[in-house]
């Protein structure tokens, strides 16, 4: 494709599901007390950047859901640091633009699960170029959701601000300790994995807008595993799956097998790739 081309791709996909996916993610750090344009410019250099890096070595330069995980839970801390900053005082006028461009930049290590999406279409570009176009033109599609809420943050009160600011990092924590696979199951099984060819077991998990189902089954220890995760019409954070310390994206309509090797007693884990929903197979 042309530049021009994966730049008005990378646009749809940013007006189409971006901004609610990354205004729900990353929105937290316009509560920084940030200019809101400042904050764009920054979003929009560093996803180009990586959009750039992405296309001129490829994978290598992905970050992994472990490294997100610990990204995430740093990001959640920042968080809630500055909501109680906003608590005691506002943040002084003098250091919003700064403050907005290196909050802005800081949002590409903490994407949301359509940015993961893009990051795979910057991968397969191959070139600088093309890879920084696909990025920056999701951000520019994306913008309008952060100008809207950079409007209603200015509005409120500075309590109020702060208050979704302590809010949005508990659940950035949250989000990064269930990508990690650190919160626990809880419930009984739903369903039980079948039995498959020779000694493999077969599992069905459907990957829906508003998570896996079923989000907890079973199945026995010593037996490997064929997972198939199925779609319908999913474009939310599920299509992109971490699994087994990897990144695995679903088509938003059919479906995916995973291979899972024969695993001991205890928890099979894997969540979406920002760690919003997560699925358990319980191995007993």
């Amino acid at each position: 494709m042309s530049v021009g081309t994966l730049f008005l791709s990378g646009l749809a996909a940013g007006l189409v599901a971006g901004s609610a996916s990354c205004t729900a993610v990353q929105g937290g750090f316009l509560t920084g007390g940030s200019s809101v344009w400042a904050f764009l410019a920054g979003r929009l250099a560093g996803h180009a950047a990586v959009g750039a890096a992405l296309g001129l070595v490829g994978s290598a330069v992905q970050i992994g859901p472990g490294v997100r995980t610990i990204l995430l839970i740093l990001a959640g801390l920042v968080l809630i640091f500055f909501g109680i900053r906003r608590l005691s005082q506002p943040p002084p006028c003098h250091t919003r633009k700064r403050g907005g461009l290196v909050l802005g930049l800081a949002t590409v290590l903490v994407p949301c699960g359509v940015t993961l999406s893009m990051e795979i279409v910057a991968v397969s570009t191959g070139s600088a170029w093309e890879g920084a176009a696909v990025m920056a033109g999701f951000v520019v599609g994306s913008a309008p959701g952060f100008v809207l809420l950079g409007l209603l943050v200015r509005r409120l009160a500075t309590k109020l601000v702060a208050v979704v600011a302590l809010v949005a990092g508990v659940f950035t924590i949250f989000s990064g300790l269930r990508l990690g696979g650190w919160l626990p199951e809880f419930g009984t099984p739903a369903v039980a994995a079948a039995p498959g060819p020779g000694d493999t077991q077969t599992l069905t998990v459907w990957a829906t807008a508003d998570g896996f189902r079923p989000g907890l089954a079973a199945a026995e220890p010593n037996r490997p595993i064929e997972i198939t995760f199925r779609t319908k019409n999913n474009r939310g954070c599920t299509r992109t799956l971490a699994i087994d310390g990897h990144d695995l994206v679903l088509p938003e309509t059919g479906q995916v097998s995973v291979h899972v090797p024969a695993q001991p007693a205890g928890t099979l884990h894997y969540s979406c790739g920002m760690g919003m929903y997560a699925g358990f197979i319980r191995i007993q």
